[in-house]
């Protein structure tokens, strides 16, 4: 709105008592926005017409309300919060798991076991905050909006008996249960593929319904995480997703494939 009105980053800045930079950074989305500036730019740069003027204001006054995830930030890193809010705002996400089911498919059960390898000596109320924590973000799945989720697990996340075997038994039923969702598309990585694409290890692609938004790659280590939003990153990953669902056993093997996982544990 601002380069189609003519109107400089020096010009905006000084209407909302700002600097130029300071546009720059909200034009990059790494400031956030003030209901009031928004106000006053709509003003500046001619927007009139109400419905427009209350959805960007709307939309500013949205942005601003803490997540649901906010009140767990004393068992929530920073850094993943950064990636919970990304989720909730995906299209699309593609995950590929080599360790562990993915975090948007566990059981409480399979959760609490996850958690407490991670935090050995956690309290068992922190326990269960965390364990709530993923059990909340898997509420996205149920929306109307919600995301469509492909998931690529190596069969060694699938057979490693995390909790015992009640634990991952109950899991497999759950993930069988899983593939009747038709926006969750879920493949098996199996022992005989031996080498594949993903020699890096576990990493996750978000795309955004908005199209001038780029993908975002997830990669998660053990006290931070990495965010890759370059184009180029972001193919690269692509890439070697498109060849993990190739190498993969086909989706519609998956529920087979649980099922003799079942079969095996007796």
């Amino acid at each position: 709105m601002r380069e189609a009105k003519g109107i400089t980053r020096e010009d905006a800045g000084y209407r909302i008592r700002a600097s130029e930079s300071k546009i720059s950074r909200m034009e990059l989305g790494r400031v956030g926005f003030k209901e009031r500036d928004v106000v006053d730019l709509l003003e500046m740069y001619g927007v009139a017409a109400d419905g427009e003027r209350n959805a960007l204001v709307a939309l500013a006054r949205e942005a601003n309300a803490p997540g649901w995830w906010h009140k767990y930030t004393d068992v929530l890193p920073d850094w993943f919060q950064t990636y919970v809010g990304l989720e909730e705002a995906a299209s699309v996400l593609r995950i590929y798991e080599v360790q562990f089911v993915p975090g948007l498919l566990q059981t409480a059960d399979y959760a609490r076991a996850v958690t407490v390898l991670g935090q050995p000596g956690a309290p068992p109320e922190e326990i269960e905050r965390r364990v709530n924590i993923r059990i909340t973000r898997q509420e996205l799945l149920a929306k109307q909006d919600g995301p469509r989720l492909w998931a690529v697990v190596d069969e060694a996340a699938l057979r490693r008996p995390i909790g015992g075997d009640a634990v991952i038994r109950a899991q497999l039923e759950h993930l069988i249960k899983t593939t009747q969702d038709a926006r969750i598309t879920l493949q098996v990585m199996p022992f005989r593929s031996g080498g594949h694409a993903a020699e890096s290890g576990a990493f996750t692609i978000l795309r955004f319904p908005e199209t001038d938004l780029p993908d975002v790659v997830y990669l998660e280590q053990l006290t931070s995480a990495l965010y890759l939003d370059k184009r180029e990153d972001a193919e690269r990953y692509s890439e070697v997703m498109e060849r993990l669902s190739v190498e993969s056993e086909p989706p519609e093997r998956t529920v087979d494939i649980l099922r003799g996982m079942l079969a095996d544990l007796g």
